[in-house]
């Protein structure tokens, strides 16, 4: 990977990763353009630079994250996570194969956009309004509906708001509980990647450019994503989703063409 090729998929990262629009089907859209798709670095960073941006959502909700008072709120996100965690351990090897599918992404980013159509409409009487009363079972469920986000181009924030939403969760709250939930999920799916690298591929992660590509990676993704958490909320609250849906729909068309007419492939 160039420099170049690193700040454009770190800058996607950071853009989309809190947006429900999918970072991982916009990496592998982009790095299918710039032909570095099945290159093992490139799929090792797409994952890596994860770190960057779940830790702009510690430094964002740092009172939140380090309120050690509420003991409560780590047990729930414990809860939450596990899912992500059992299934990711046993579909490794399909989602992985998966990663490689750019019209996995297109046909995810289309449907995806009719959901987030109606979404809205769908919960309309939300009765949670803080993480205090979200209960464990709760969590649990919010945790299933993020490991649809397992499919490329799903989006796990999208998933995991529509799952606090179905669970009564004002939007807001489903929003913030996205980016919580975040951090544990991302950061033992990247913890998990990068000792999968240096047991079977030891070299990636010696490489000096390499090293270099992860540390710029990083950097970018976490200033990148603190915009953007700060304009979703604000955007969220006076808009909703429709605009991502139509984002979606139009994306996902897009795409489908250029893979349909062989220009994506």
């Amino acid at each position: 990977m160039t420099i170049q090729e690193t700040i454009v998929i770190a800058i996607i990262e950071g853009l989309t990763e809190f947006l429900p629009i999918s970072s991982t089907g916009h990496m592998i859209i982009a790095s299918s353009f710039m032909g570095i798709a099945k290159d093992d670095f490139t799929k090792l960073f797409e994952v890596a630079i994860q770190l960057g941006a779940i830790l702009s959502v510690v430094v964002l909700y740092w009172k939140k994250f380090f309120d050690f008072k509420k003991f409560d709120f780590y047990i729930k996100l414990t809860v939450a996570v596990i899912p992500a965690l059992v299934l990711g351990f046993l579909l490794s090897k399909k989602i992985d194969a998966l990663l490689e599918s750019p019209l996995t992404v297109s046909i995810s980013l289309f449907v995806g956009g009719f959901v987030l159509l109606f979404v809205d409409k769908l919960f309309k009487a939300p009765t949670i309004e803080s993480t205090e009363k979200i209960s464990l079972p709760k969590a649990l469920l919010i945790g299933f509906w993020q490991c649809i986000a397992m499919i490329p181009g799903v989006s796990r924030s999208a998933a995991s708001i529509i799952g606090g939403m179905q669970q009564k969760l004002t939007r807001n709250l489903a929003a913030e509980f996205s980016f919580f939930l975040a951090v544990p999920t991302m950061a033992a799916a990247t913890g998990y990647k990068l000792l999968k690298a240096y047991k079977e591929n030891p070299e990636l992660l010696s490489n000096k450019n390499n090293l270099i590509a992860l540390g710029i990676g990083n950097l970018v993704a976490f200033i990148v994503a603190l915009i953007a958490i700060k304009f979703f909320i604000g955007f969220l609250q006076k808009h909703g989703f429709k605009l991502f849906g139509w984002y979606r729909i139009i994306a996902g068309a897009i795409l489908l063409v250029l893979f349909i007419t062989g220009y994506l492939k």
